[in-house]
């Protein structure tokens, strides 16, 4: 028989080839078809009204520098701390000086505690140095502190502006007058830090009437009421810092807000707090514990906490804001 016949006209054997083309054909169709059922099930999700508000939050607080402010915000926290260390310092002068008893028993426990005789020689000297300069130290720090302190809520009512407002540019908090906007950055600060007096008293008077209550009726035996009483007290905590949240997302920022909206956005902030606060006091005790740790932990967990507290903030202003784009904000004009 012929070779010769058994080979195509044109020289090659397309028999092999019509199958893979098949299959790959085949996949191609497979492929399109599980694209339009991923794309269909991506606009599905997305449709979500949950996440469909959890994507314009992300959207908005990127677009108005959510992370520089809350950066921002994080460095003046931290610079604030140190006039408040300076006060305490100067209070501790004053307790320390009408205190001779104490005073001793500190400058004992500092010689012995210290095997360096030049470093606790010069502990000693630092608090002597802080007891006879306590007034100067005291005043210095009061006025750092005030300083600092109206210019933190300044940058944190300028950062959630940022966020409310529907058209915003950099330059748009300038035009108010200078000396009209530190008088009511001073008023917001006096007014943030009587509510953070009346939550943490809020919280512990809550929690020692709970104990106490507790103890009273004899339940604190009960194994099985312990998640209860966890529960309450959680609730408690979270109750308190919505108070605190609420003020800072009404009257620091000046501005009119749906109602609901601001509910919805203080209820979201004061879950998160009570979260944060949970995962710090879980994380710093960690942090001592190693060597590296003892010494530079608490300063790295202080900036963490600053920070992920000043994005907490500015997300759930941004989730206020981007509640249904029906939601109207605009400024008062008070």
């Amino acid at each position: 028989m012929d070779r010769e016949n058994d080979i195509p006209e044109n020289g090659n054997d397309t028999s092999s080839i019509k199958p893979l083309r098949k299959n790959f054909d085949e996949g191609i169709k497979q492929g399109k078809k599980a694209l339009k059922w991923s794309v269909k099930a991506g606009n599905y999700i997305r449709d979500i009204p949950f996440i469909a508000h959890l994507l314009r939050t992300a959207t908005r607080f990127n677009d108005r520098m959510g992370s520089q402010f809350g950066a921002a915000i994080t460095y003046f926290s931290f610079l604030s701390m140190i006039p408040i260390l300076m006060v305490s310092f100067a209070a501790a002068g004053y307790a320390l000086a009408f205190n001779p008893e104490l005073l001793t028993k500190l400058i004992r426990g500092v010689a012995n505690s210290i095997s360096d005789p030049t470093l606790a020689g010069t502990i000693e000297r630092s608090i002597d140095t802080a007891i006879r300069q306590r007034a100067t130290v005291g005043l210095t720090g009061l006025a750092l502190a005030l300083y600092s302190g109206v210019n933190w809520v300044g940058n944190l009512r300028m950062a959630i502006r940022a966020q409310y407002h529907e058209q915003w540019e950099p330059d748009m908090e300038i035009k108010e007058n200078m000396f009209l906007r530190y008088l009511r950055d001073f008023l917001a600060l006096i007014g943030l830090l009587v509510a953070l007096i009346i939550t943490l008293t809020l919280t512990s008077v809550a929690g020692s009437a709970q104990a106490t209550i507790v103890q009273f009726l004899g339940l604190d035996s009960i194994e099985w009421l312990r998640p209860v009483w966890t529960v309450i007290g959680l609730t408690i905590s979270i109750l308190a810092n919505y108070l605190l949240f609420t003020w800072i997302f009404w009257f620091l920022p000046r501005m009119k807000l749906n109602r609901t909206s601001l509910l919805k956005g203080t209820l979201l902030a004061a879950i998160g707090f009570e979260i944060l606060k949970t995962i710090m006091t879980w994380l710093l005790p960690n942090m001592a514990a190693s060597p590296s740790g003892a010494a530079f932990g608490s300063v790295i967990g202080l900036m963490a906490f600053f920070y992920f507290f000043a994005r907490l903030i500015l997300v759930s202003a941004a989730w206020i804001a981007t509640d249904i784009q029906k939601n109207k904000i605009a400024e008062c004009n008070q």
